[in-house]
C-alpha cells in the first residue's frame, strides 16, 4: 500500500495522524473491533472540510498516521493508498462533520455491549456512575438499515442536535468530541456505562436507579469539579501503548538473543526482561526465561 513519509505533512496534520492511529490502536487493544468495519475520523485543522478516517480494509492494529486517508465531504481522497473507504463511514461522519464545525472527531463503534444497549427499547439506563455522566445527553437514532444512501445524513444530524453522545438503534454507539482525546474517552465511559448495565441486567435481581436528582448531581459536579478531564484520561489512555523507540530495541534485542529455541518466550518479555537477558545471554536457559515470565518486575512495560 502506498505510504506518505512524515515530512509531507504539515506539524498540525501530523499530530493529529498521530492520534488518530493511537486511537485505532487502542481501540484495538480493548477488544472494541468488527473485523475491517466501523471507523474513527478527525478534523484536520487548518484544512476546510477535510478529515482523515481508516482506509477501509485494514485492521485497527494495522492503521499507522501515515496510512490514514484524507477525504473531503465528498469522498474524494487525497492520500496515496490501495484502499478505498467504508461508505457506511463517509455517510455518517460527512453527515458530522459537514453539520457540526464545533465537531473535531467521531467515533462510530459495533461493540457487543454497544450493540446491546442499542437493541433495548430503553436505551442505556443510568445505574452505574458511568452512565449517570451521560444523563440528558444522549442522542437516539432510529435504524434504517446500512447506512450508506445520502438521504440519512439529515436524518443523522437532526437526531443528534447538539450533542455529543449518540445511540443508532440495533447499531452501535457514537460519540462527537471537540478532538480525539474528548470523542475517545467519552467513548471508553460509554462502553463501561454499558458492560455495567449488561451485567446487571444478566443477574435477574431487581436494580436500584438513581434519583432524577442524584443523575442531575453527577452530571453538574462532572462539569463544574473537573471529576473528567479527557485530556488527563487521554494521556494516561496512550501510556497503554509501548512506544515507537521501545519496540525498536525490543525487536533489536530479540534477534540477537540466542538460542533461536528461546524465540516463543521471548516474545512475551518486556523491554526491561529482554535487556537483562541480554546481559545474561550466556547462562540463560528456558528454566531462567520462564521464571521471568512468571514474575515480571513492576516497572516493566507490558507488550501490547
Amino acid at each position: 500500500m502506498g505510504q506518505t513519509s512524515k515530512a509531507y505533512f504539515t506539524e498540525e496534520e501530523w499530530q493529529t495522524r498521530c492520534d488518530l492511529a493511537t486511537a485505532y490502536n487502542l481501540a484495538s487493544l480493548f477488544h472494541w473491533t468488527d473485523l475491517i468495519y466501523t471507523h474513527i475520523s478527525a478534523r484536520i485543522p487548518g484544512q476546510e472540510n477535510r478529515f482523515l478516517i481508516n482506509p477501509f480494509g485494514l485492521h485497527f492494529h494495522e492503521v499507522t498516521p501515515e496510512n490514514l486517508l484524507k477525504i473531503n465531504l465528498e469522498g474524494e481522497i487525497f492520500s496515496k493508498s490501495d484502499y478505498g473507504i467504508n461508505p457506511a463511514g463517509l455517510v455518517i461522519h460527512s453527515a458530522i462533520h459537514s453539520a457540526r464545525p464545533d465537531v473535531g472527531a467521531i467515533v462510530h463503534l459495533h461493540t457487543v455491549n454497544g450493540m446491546a444497549v442499542a437493541a433495548l427499547q430503553d436505551g442505556l439506563l443510568p445505574i452505574s456512575q458511568h452512565a449517570c455522566h451521560f444523563y440528558g445527553k444522549i442522542a437516539y437514532h432510529e435504524y434504517e438499515g446500512i447506512a450508506v444512501h445520502n438521504d440519512e445524513k439529515s436524518r443523522l444530524v437532526r437526531n443528534l442536535g447538539t450533542k455529543k453522545v449518540m445511540i443508532l438503534r440495533n447499531h452501535g454507539f457514537l460519540t462527537a468530541g471537540l478532538n480525539i482525546a474528548d470523542a475517545f474517552t467519552m467513548m471508553y465511559t460509554l462502553e463501561k456505562a454499558a458492560q455495567v448495565q449488561i451485567t446487571s441486567l444478566s443477574m435477574g435481581l431487581p436494580v436500584v436507579v438513581p434519583s432524577e436528582e442524584v443523575c442531575e448531581k453527577v452530571v453538574k459536579d462532572t462539569g463544574l469539579r473537573g471529576i473528567k478531564n479527557a485530556e488527563t484520561e487521554w494521556q494516561a489512555l496512550k501510556r497503554l501503548l509501548p512506544n515507537k523507540q521501545e519496540k525498536k530495541e525490543v525487536n533489536t534485542l530479540q534477534t540477537r538473543l540466542k538460542p533461536a529455541t528461546l524465540a516463543p518466550l521471548m516474545k512475551n518479555l518486556s523491554l526491561m526482561q529482554l535487556q537483562k537477558v541480554a546481559i545474561n545471554q550466556q547462562n540463560i536457559d528456558t528454566t531462567q526465561c520462564a521464571s521471568y515470565l512468571k514474575g515480571p518486575p513492576a516497572s516493566s512495560v507490558p507488550m501490547a
